[in-house]
């Protein structure tokens, strides 16, 4: 049997019905996370909380928070650092002048953590995989206080304003933005302390945003994003100095996109995996003990559904 597919059960076809999914994203979930899977469902059904990353280059929290309780919003810390929960929206939280200003970022508390668990020094070089529309590389040049370079890899022409635009209205001043795939990082010759790929993926914990998720990812979606996944795990590996660091992450909850990339890696580079405080175990489901990697889940954190692992290469 392939991990891509499970038989039919009158389970699965139940919980598919009732929540308007495709059977066979249910039939997997039920196999992967057991009774969870009504759990993750019922979560992504009433929504995830809504989050601001705020940016200390053009404002303290103290002094960012105060100026939205003023304008009638309500915010709550979380333990993600610089991650707030957004309780009451007097209007839309992207609409205030602060935000336009660059003193805060809207992004899942999900996404803000990748670029803590990188951990980027100031004078480093690093490299941003994926990186429109910005939200992560402004994070790690926030991080840097920018001192250093961060070279945000976009492929498609199309997204590279967004990307523009929020690394200027953010402050990022130590960010040179490359229009290239991100597989063809290695011809040029750069080597960097640290990677972050947060890899194009097929969205399975981010439904909450996208309904159309429920029922237009199959297999064949998979195992393009698994395979195109593959290739710039081994390209970002490859663009770091020895000792140097990468940050592989998904908004995805299926292993193929996760936990058997990370596989793929350990087994083709001299690479191991390092301890993530955040989140609950990768999966058990690969011959090569990943379970240093982290998974967060929307009914047990809160979050966009998401997988990260942190590797170090081995010189």
């Amino acid at each position: 049997m392939s991990v891509l597919d499970f038989p039919s059960t009158t389970k699965a076809k139940e919980i598919a019905r009732k929540y308007g999914y495709d059977e066979f994203i249910i039939r997997r979930w039920l196999q992967f996370f057991g009774d969870e899977a009504i759990k993750l469902a019922e979560a992504f059904e009433r929504g995830i909380p809504k989050y601001i990353r705020v940016n200390t280059i053009k404002s303290s929290e103290t002094e960012l928070v105060k100026r939205l309780n003023e304008r009638g919003f309500k915010l709550e810390k979380t333990e993600v650092p610089f991650c707030y929960e957004v309780l009451e929206e007097k209007y839309s939280i992207g609409a205030t002048p602060e935000y336009l200003m660059g003193y805060y970022y809207v992004m899942d508390k999900s996404s803000c953590i990748p670029p803590l668990v990188l951990d980027p020094k100031p004078g480093e070089v690093v490299v941003d995989l994926s990186a429109s529309p910005g939200g992560k590389t402004t994070f790690l040049a926030m991080l840097m206080k920018n001192r250093g370079v961060i070279l945000a890899v976009e492929p498609q022409k199309e997204r590279l304003q967004a990307l523009i635009d929020n690394v200027n209205r953010m402050g990022a001043m130590n960010v040179a933005i490359l229009n290239i795939d991100g597989r063809d990082l290695p011809k040029l010759g750069i080597k960097a302390d640290k990677v972050l790929l947060d890899a194009p993926c097929t969205g399975e914990g981010i439904i909450f945003k996208d309904e159309t998720r429920k029922t237009d990812r199959g297999k064949e979606d998979i195992l393009f994003c698994s395979s195109l996944q593959r290739e710039l795990i081994i390209s970002a590996f490859d663009s770091l100095k020895p000792n140097g660091v990468l940050v592989y992450s998904t908004c995805s909850l299926t292993p193929e996109e996760n936990e058997f990339v990370v596989e793929y890696l350990l087994e083709k580079r001299n690479a191991r995996l390092s301890d993530i405080e955040y989140g609950e175990k990768a999966l058990n489901l690969t011959k090569t003990d990943v379970s240093k990697a982290k998974r967060l889940y929307p009914h047990k954190h809160r979050c966009a559904g998401f997988f990260i692992a942190k590797i170090m290469k081995i010189e």
